[in-house]
């Protein structure tokens, strides 16, 4: 059994602050099966993702990243939340949450029942065309392909977190790639790829979330990428309390009110079920 004292710690803080802003990470989602980028030193743990740049600008990348994110996307589509996913649903319901910013682009926030959800990087589910704006399902994105490369469609291996998988070194320039049946453009998941920059009303978005809220609440990140951080250093220039929940170091240790190095899986679930009963005294 969890020692209580964790718990009681992040109770006394969700009670403390009942208007919290929730900063999501990979660790979220581990238990889902969804592999996390680093490991508890917040050192990369997997081959470097597709550049934006390169994904632009080659087409023999595009082949790559779509043969890759083929195989895992079957994983991903079919993937369930967490009990972490469906705590903090549960924390929302209760009005102790006033909303999710995520750094996950998997969309198992909204599947668990959040309803106020800010996708900083975008979602893999959603494929946008560079040319004219046209979004499309990501399923019929992979039917299409299914379609068109059928030896690829045969493929397994390990997935990563953005929906990549890791295959043996192929032969990838006989690969048909989709393009837009609008306009023929180049069609990118409605995702932001490391060197990539979020859209900047989404951040401004979520900035206004967190000027709005009482306190910072990060949940399975290591805070390593910038996008994320800054919300950390953000809070702290406005005096707002920052916890953290996560396996390991994090780029904002030093900033943090309370730090709780254990699996979200371990506390969330327990904090929902302790703030559910107490509501209903």
């Amino acid at each position: 059994m969890m020692d209580n004292e964790p718990l009681q710690l992040l109770a006394d803080f969700v009670h403390r602050y009942p208007d919290l802003l929730v900063l999501s990470g990979a660790g979220i989602s581990a238990s889902s099966g969804v592999p996390t980028y680093r490991n508890s030193e917040g050192q990369w743990q997997r081959r470097p993702p597709v550049q934006h740049g390169d994904f632009l600008n080659n087409h023999g990348t595009r082949q790559r990243f779509w043969a890759r994110n083929m195989v895992g996307w079957r994983f991903m589509r079919d993937a369930r939340p967490s009990p972490s996913h469906f705590a903090l649903a549960g924390l929302e319901a209760l009005g102790m949450i006033r909303s999710v910013v995520t750094q996950n682009v998997d969309g198992l926030h909204q599947r668990a029942g959040s309803r106020r959800v800010i996708d900083l990087h975008g979602r893999i589910d959603r494929v946008r065309c560079l040319g004219c704006d046209a979004l499309f399902h990501r399923e019929d994105i992979q039917r299409w392909l299914e379609q068109h490369n059928g030896l690829f469609a045969q493929q397994v291996g390990e997935v990563g977190p953005d929906g990549d998988a890791e295959l043996d070194d192929l032969d990838y320039s006989a690969l048909q790639v989709c393009e837009c049946q609008f306009c023929g453009g180049t069609l990118k998941p409605d995702a932001v790829f490391f060197g990539g920059t979020v859209p900047q009303q989404v951040v401004a978005d979520a900035a206004a979330e967190l000027q709005r809220a009482e306190a910072l609440l990060v949940v399975g990140s290591s805070l390593m990428v910038y996008s994320g951080f800054r919300f950390c250093r953000w809070a702290a220039a406005q005096g707002k309390p920052i916890a953290v929940i996560n396996q390991g170091k994090t780029r904002a240790d030093g900033l943090v009110a309370l730090k709780l190095s254990l699996p979200c899986d371990a506390l969330l679930p327990a904090l929902a079920s302790r703030l559910r009963a107490s509501v209903a005294d």
